[in-house]
């Protein structure tokens, strides 16, 4: 069923009623001559700008990537909330599959459609997007991060996006076991591309036993080419099920935690750098019923954006990573918040990311 404007009742619905919409803004973008179909969702800018960065991805269809692009950049105000960032949160999605459409002429028009937005949204990567994507994109917008330093940004965004992963993993530990080491403990990691390879390298350097899963055999084989001793699972529903397992960590796409998955799972932990994670609200109690600690995915994986962040006013990698070490610290702030007020640590990051956003709107 549509409007009288042609829009899906349903998306509608989404944004105007429901408590996951909210959005200040939704654009949707158009360029036949490029093939260029988008959209752009601004959920707040309480904080400052929106920042959040753009999917290329191949969506069944146009109602699903809206979707996508309202949930997700609602993640990103409370990501950026939580991360203690001066922004508010946007996404961007460019529907199409980024194999077979993507090009110059498409980029610099997503970028025309950026900039007309003039600074409520700035840009950056996410899954399909990539640096050298970006520095396209930013000869037609200003409000673009994520671009390679040749061309004035801070580079792949994800060595600070893992880092900030395996801080949540540190932090998990301590809260759980007494100890911020992963020495020793099973990790299971699904999806080892632009994240999950990093985040297997500093596991592997601080002696946790390693099983990974991925659909690309290339992402796979360059670590095991590297690491013959890391154990390869066939596929994320095996991973889950892997015995001894004590951390669970979903980089791939969302809604890796739903009702088939948390009944199955054998970790302790739950902690990655995939946004998302929760299917649907009712799932992180799921997870608490089961006693396995839920480590909140949009404050552990926030090391991308402080990067992102920090490139609009000259990019230091030192001061980045500084604030990025400090997810270990936020992430037991909000297990012990959880803790005091009897609820999963996904609603107390909620409550501590939103009392913020509050206060900044009565400011």
């Amino acid at each position: 069923m549509t409007d009288v404007t042609g829009a899906p009742v349903d998306v509608l619905h989404t944004l105007f009623h429901s408590d996951q919409g909210g959005h200040e803004q939704v654009v949707l973008c158009q360029d036949r001559a490029s093939g260029l179909k988008a959209v752009i969702a601004i959920h707040s800018t309480a904080l400052g700008p929106a920042l959040g960065g753009t999917r290329f991805y191949p969506y069944a269809s146009e109602e699903e990537a809206v979707a996508d692009a309202l949930n997700l950049s609602r993640g990103m105000s409370y990501k950026n909330a939580m991360a203690g960032l001066d922004h508010g949160g946007g996404k961007a999605v460019i529907i199409g599959d980024p194999e077979q459409i993507k090009s110059e002429e498409l980029l610099l028009a997503y970028g025309r459609f950026v900039a007309s937005l003039g600074g409520r949204y700035v840009t950056a990567c996410d899954v399909g997007t990539y640096v050298a994507d970006m520095d396209v994109v930013a000869r037609e917008c200003r409000w673009t991060t994520g671009r390679s330093p040749e061309n004035g940004g801070a580079g792949d965004s994800s060595v600070l996006t893992a880092f900030g992963v395996f801080q949540g993993m540190r932090a998990s530990a301590q809260h759980l076991w007494g100890d911020p080491t992963l020495r020793g403990r099973k990790v299971g990691v699904a999806g080892v591309g632009k994240v999950g390879h990093h985040l297997v390298e500093h596991l592997l350097s601080d002696g946790a036993e390693v099983v990974i899963t991925d659909v690309r055999e290339e992402s796979v084989r360059r670590i095991t080419d590297q690491h013959p001793a890391v154990a390869v699972a066939a596929d994320t529903a095996a991973l889950i099920r892997t015995e001894g397992l004590d951390i669970y960590a979903p980089c791939a796409l969302g809604g890796a935690l739903n009702d088939d998955t948390v009944p199955v799972l054998t970790a302790k932990v739950v902690c990655g750098a995939a946004n998302n994670q929760l299917a649907h609200p009712g799932v992180e109690k799921d997870l608490a019923d089961r006693s396995i600690l839920y480590a909140p995915d949009y404050v552990v994986n926030a090391g991308g954006v402080i990067q992102v962040a920090d490139e609009l006013n000259g990019f230091d990698f030192d001061r980045c990573k500084a604030k990025a070490s400090k997810i270990f610290d936020t992430t037991l702030a909000i297990f012990a918040r959880a803790k005091d007020d009897g609820i999963p640590p996904a609603a107390a990051a909620d409550r501590i990311a939103e009392q913020r956003m509050a206060e900044a709107r009565r400011s």
